[in-house]
């Protein structure tokens, strides 16, 4: 298995991205954490990872809470001896309208929300792969090249995030650790089931696509359990795209 004897640590486990990321995660045979603000749908993750045969264990914790990351993050690397794998894909609080009808708070906030998470549970992790000089930090959302209107500042906080990847894989890498960002365009999958125009946008992210169709939640885990793993030893500082080229690398 890809992950075997692997600890990973999955903030917002609860969602539909986070909570196949888990599952793949466990699936190839790592001990999963999951973390997240609410616990039921993080019992829902852990249940499923259990019925498949795999480990899985929960916790509350709110990632934009500076103690509650790094105590959390303790907590994993002493009862478990130690984390290989960090991946933070909390909800960034994003209002998606034209600029122009937005506050100044409701374009700052999906900044401020990814950046403040991203570094608390990276660094809160980093603290502890330092030692072991390994592991590895995923993201969830690069920026890409392109733009739409109507993203309010959520575009602002994914390119943010790219520039945090870049940082923190060049401060980390001497020690072995890597980070890497996995970019979609978009997962239909992960639309609640009452979204209005589901079907809709489901169809307007295929056709922006080259291949005529969308990532799954099945793909997302499973590049993400391989990016993860040994496999992908030589990956840093990069974008993973599975965007089904709605995205175009340049």
């Amino acid at each position: 298995m890809l992950l075997e004897n692997k600890i990973a640590i999955v903030y917002g486990a609860g969602g539909f991205i986070g909570g196949a990321a888990a599952q793949a995660f466990a699936r190839e045979g790592a001990r999963v954490f999951l973390a997240g603000r609410t616990p039921a749908p993080l019992d829902r993750t852990a249940a499923a990872i259990r019925a498949a045969g795999g480990t899985a264990e929960t916790a509350q914790v709110d990632a934009l809470d500076e103690g509650q990351v790094d105590a959390f993050t303790a907590s994993v690397a002493g009862r478990a001896g130690g984390i290989d794998i960090s991946f933070n894909v909390i909800g960034v609080q994003d209002v998606q309208r034209p600029l122009t009808e937005l506050s100044a708070e409701e374009f700052l906030r999906p900044v401020s929300v990814a950046t403040r998470t991203q570094f608390l549970t990276t660094r809160a992790a980093v603290r502890h792969m330092i030692p072991r000089r390994s592991g590895v930090i995923l993201q969830f959302g690069g920026g890409g090249p392109q733009t739409m209107a109507g993203l309010g500042g959520l575009k602002v906080a994914l390119d943010a995030m790219e520039s945090m990847r870049r940082q923190w894989a060049c401060e980390a890498g001497p020690y072995g650790i890597r980070v890497v960002t996995l970019v979609t365009g978009g997962v239909p999958e992960s639309l609640p089931a009452d979204f209005a125009a589901k079907d809709e946008l489901a169809a307007s992210l295929a056709a922006a696509t080259l291949l005529g169709r969308t990532a799954t939640l099945a793909d997302v885990g499973d590049v993400a359990a391989f990016v993860a793993s040994d496999r992908a030893r030589t990956m840093t500082s990069a974008t993973v795209n599975i965007s089904c080229g709605a995205i175009v690398d340049h």
